[in-house]
C-alpha cells in the first residue's frame, strides 16, 4: 500500500468511527474483489450520547445500511422524551420520509384517532421506527437493514424509560423481542422487556389494508392504557 493510500485509508477509517460504525469493510486487498474486514471501536460512538437529543443529532447522518442512499430524511422519532407509553413501528413510509417524522401519513393519522378514542394523546406518547430510513417501495425491511438500526432503537428507550411498550406490528414486535414468532403468538399477552411491560398489537398501516383489524386493536390499547392507569396509581 503507497503512503497516499495509506492515507486516504486512516483518514476513511476515522470517518466510520465518527459515523459509529464497529466494523468496517474495504475493498484494500491486493485480490480482486476481496474485502478486508477492519475493526474500528469495540464500543460505538453513538452510546457516548446523554440524552435522545444527542443521539439524534449523532446519527443523523448515518450510513450503517445501504437505505440512506434512497431516502430523503433520516426520521428518529417524535413526541414526550419522558413518556409512560412508547409505541414501535416498522420503518417510515413516504410521508415520513418527506417530513422526517414517524407516523404522520394515513396510519399515522388513523393512529392518532384511535388513541383519542380511548383516552390517549398524542402529545404524551413517544413514537418511534424500527428502521430511520424509508425502505424502497415500503417493502418491508431486511435483516440486515434492522440490525444496525436496532441500537438506536434500544437507546431511545433506555432514554425514554417508558412504563410500557407497545409494538406495532410483527416486524416491530420480532426485532423487540428477538423472536420469529408470528404476530398471531405475540398478540393478547405481555412480555418483558429489560423490566418494561410490552405489548404487541396491529400496525394501523394493516388496519387501513383491512377494517377488521380495527377492533381487535382498540381492544389493545383499551388494555394498554388500563396498564399503565394501574402503574401510575401504584406509584
Amino acid at each position: 500500500m503507497s503512503q497516499k493510500t495509506k492515507g486516504e485509508f486512516e483518514k476513511y477509517i476515522q470517518q466510520q468511527i465518527d459515523l459509529g460504525y464497529n466494523e468496517v469493510y474495504m475493498p484494500f486487498d491486493s485480490r480482486p474483489k476481496a474485502q478486508a474486514k477492519v475493526r474500528a471501536l469495540s464500543i460505538e460512538r453513538f452510546s457516548e450520547s446523554k440524552n435522545l437529543a444527542q443521539l439524534e443529532k449523532t446519527i443523523a447522518d448515518c450510513q450503517r445500511c445501504t437505505l440512506w442512499k434512497g431516502a430523503n430524511k433520516l426520521v428518529f422519532g417524535t413526541g414526550n422524551s419522558n413518556a409512560d407509553i412508547m409505541f414501535v413501528g416498522e420503518a417510515p413510509g413516504a410521508d415520513e420520509d418527506m417530513q422526517g417524522k414517524p407516523f404522520v401519513g394515513r396510519a399515522g393519522k388513523l393512529l392518532d384517532k384511535m388513541l383519542v378514542d380511548v383516552g390517549i394523546s398524542r402529545d404524551e406518547v413517544y413514537i418511534t421506527n424500527v428502521i430511520k430510513h424509508r425502505p424502497p417501495g415500503n417493502r418491508d425491511p431486511l435483516p440486515d437493514e434492522v440490525e444496525p438500526c436496532e441500537p438506536y432503537l434500544h437507546m431511545q428507550i433506555k432514554y425514554i424509560k417508558p412504563k410500557v411498550l407497545c409494538a406495532l406490528g410483527r416486524i416491530a414486535g420480532q426485532t423487540l423481542l428477538q423472536t420469529k414468532m408470528n404476530l398471531g403468538d405475540m398478540r393478547k399477552r405481555w412480555f418483558d422487556y429489560q423490566g418494561i411491560k410490552l405489548m404487541v398489537t396491529y400496525h394501523p398501516a394493516a388496519i387501513l389494508r383491512s377494517m377488521g383489524y380495527m377492533e381487535p386493536t382498540m381492544e389493545d390499547l383499551r388494555k394498554l392504557l388500563a396498564e399503565v392507569t394501574k402503574m401510575r396509581e401504584a406509584e
